[in-house]
Formats: structure tokens, sequence, C-alpha cells
């Protein structure tokens, strides 16, 4: 069996190495760096906290398979800093991750938050804390893996994929055309267009997201909790955090998304200008331990499905796996697994069917 992946960020690093350790042959192709597009920056937060408990119980998967990559390539990639969540959605999640099971969160007072994160001011009500939650190293886990798959790499620009007789499917590259028994598309924003090749319209809203990187003003904290702010205290738009490795500076970005216009251009000039004077802003509120103007930036792109931030579902045309969604650096573990299952099993699971809406937001309480 011989399977094309299409892009090399998280998710189609994941898939390949769990295609490989199935002993399939693998062909991975990436415009760019790996991990450079929507996976790309120093960290992400890896958290149980969701409104949908089966993302809840995904997570805990996915942290089995970062704890075992953690002994296979010999480093970190997930911290051990725990993570605080603040804001009307605490209780919900909670009572998520308690159905679940297995999960040791618990609730705090708004005041406690600097215990877990010393940059942090107090907050005004209730807060939940995560232990087992953290910081992402996604370098660390970005370059681990491309130096699992360096001989099945291929840096080339994807044009098209195209069924062809027999259920085979073709590749079309820059600088070549080749046939593969099946192929697996997770392009990032690249992905919907390419479904199109296939005649697969794909409900995803593409949007821009800018986070800044803050020095810590005492130099280095050696423990911060990664930070879920959907209080409002502290600005009109929810908020989130990092540590950055070395614990030297915390990123920090809004939940408010940069408009893309149609043509895929951003839509309104100084919409990134504004971010960071928001995003500073918020900082000087909420994390006075942080220096009051960044020092770093990473900007990406997002794909966001419609039924929640966290939406996330695997398509299938044929021979072809499509996946698309939003914050899915913390699954790609579970995620590449669960792909490399059904290419090689040709079953999908039911959890990444459209139609099961995983990571659906809950409807409004009246």
């Amino acid at each position: 069996m011989s399977v094309a992946v299409v892009g090399a960020g998280i998710v189609g690093l994941s898939t390949a190495a769990a295609l490989i350790d199935r002993g399939v042959a693998v062909t991975v192709f990436e415009r760019d760096s790996p991990g450079n597009g929507q996976s790309g920056g120093s960290s992400r937060i890896f958290r149980h906290a969701h409104d949908d408990p089966r993302l809840v119980q995904l997570a805990q998967r996915s942290l089995g398979v970062w704890r075992t990559w953690e002994r296979r390539f010999g480093t970190e990639l997930v911290s051990s800093d725990g993570a605080v969540a603040v804001g009307p959605a605490v209780q919900r999640r909670l009572e998520a991750m308690t159905a679940v099971g297995g999960v040791a969160a618990r609730l705090i007072d708004g005041a406690e938050v600097p215990r877990f994160l010393p940059i942090a001011a107090g907050y005004d009500g209730p807060a939940l804390v995560d232990p087992t939650a953290g910081a992402i190293r996604t370098r660390a886990a970005i370059g681990s893996l491309t130096r699992l798959l360096r001989d099945q790499l291929v840096t080339d620009q994807v044009y098209a994929v195209a069924p062809r007789p027999a259920g085979a499917v073709e590749i079309v590259a820059g600088g070549s055309t080749t046939r593969f028994d099946h192929a697996v598309i997770c392009a990032g924003r690249d992905t919907a267009q390419l479904a199109r090749s296939l005649g697969c319209t794909l409900p995803v809203t593409l949007e821009a997201h800018i986070r800044f990187e803050f020095g810590v003003r005492d130099g280095r904290v050696p423990r911060m909790a990664c930070l879920l702010d959907a209080s409002g205290q502290y600005g009109d738009v929810g908020a989130y955090g990092t540590a950055q490795p070395g614990s030297r500076a915390y990123a920090v970005g809004l939940s408010r998304p940069i408009a893309v216009a149609d043509d895929g251009s951003i839509a309104h000039v100084g919409a990134f200008a504004r971010a960071r004077q928001e995003t500073c802003t918020y900082v000087r509120r909420a994390l006075p331990g942080l220096e009051p103007q960044p020092v770093g930036s990473r900007a990406c792109w997002i794909t966001r499905l419609p039924w929640g931030d966290d939406g996330l579902a695997v398509w299938q045309e044929g021979n072809v796996h499509i996946v698309a969604g939003h914050n899915l650096f913390k699954l790609a573990p579970w995620i590449g697994t669960a792909v490399a299952d059904v290419v090689v099993d040709g079953e999908l699971c039911d959890e990444l069917r459209p139609e099961a809406e995983l990571g659906s937001a809950p409807a409004p309480r009246r």
C-alpha cells in the first residue's frame, strides 16, 4: 500500500508517523518547511477543558500518545505546568471533564490564579485548574517527527488530488505527477481548495489570527500555567496564553479573529496593528508580570468549522481522506492514529464523521 499525505503540519506528520508504524509506504508533500503554517510558533496549549465531552476523552487519549512520543524521541513535548481557565464556561467544562472521568481538574477561587500563574492578576469569580494540562513544545514535536520522516518528505506544492480507475489517486505537484493507493489531505488553508478538486465542498471559514510574545518582568518564572480567559474582566474579548520554552516569555492571543475577504486577503488594513494594541492593553491589565510591549509575534490562518471553535471532522472521497478543523495541535497524535487506522482498515470512526459534529459548542441556555 502507498499513501500520499498532503501537508506536513502537525496533523500530517502525525498521520505519516502512524502509517509508517503500520508498515505503510508514505510520501509527505509540503511546499514550505514542515510545521511552518498553521502549526507554526513555539508553543500551543494542551488542555482537557472542552465543551464537548467527546473531546475531553480524545484529549486523554492524545496525551497518552504525547507521552509515548516523549519516551520515543527523548524530549519533553508537553510541559507539566498545568492550565487555569476563568469565565462563564468554567463550570460547564468541569462538568464535561467530570462526566468523562480521569481528569484531575478542580474549581478554585479566581484570586488563587496567581498561585499557578505568577504573572497574572487575580480574577473576580470562579476558576478551574487542570494540573495535567500544559504547554506543547511545538518545535520539539515538529522537529522530532520531521527527523523521523526525513526520507518520506518531498518539498513541493500539490495543485490537485485526482481519483483514477481502480481506486488509485493521482497527486499533481509542481515537479511530479504520481499515483498512490490512498491520499490524506491536511494542508491547512489549502485543504478546502484541494477538496474542491475532488468535488467536495468543505464548510470551512477562513480567518487570520496573530499572537504576541511578552518577556517576563522577573526574567524567568520556573512554572507558568497556560491561561484560558473568557471572563471579560480585562476586555471585551477572550484571551489565551502559554509559556514559551525557557519560561522567559509568555505568548498571548485574543480570541477575536481577523476577517478575511472572499479572495483570501486580509479584509481590513491595519487589522494586525489593532490586534497588537488590544493585546498589549489586555496584558497590562490581566498579566502585570509581563513586560508591556511584545518581543515577538506569530501570525497564522484559522480554518473553522461551523459547529464550534474546536470543531473537527474527516471527509472521505473514495480513497482520499480530508481532515479539517481548528485547534487541532493538541489532538494531533490521536488524529494521526485514527486517520491511519481508516486508511489501513477502511472504517472511519464515528467521532470523526462530519455528521457527528465533534467539538460542538453547547446550545445557549435560556
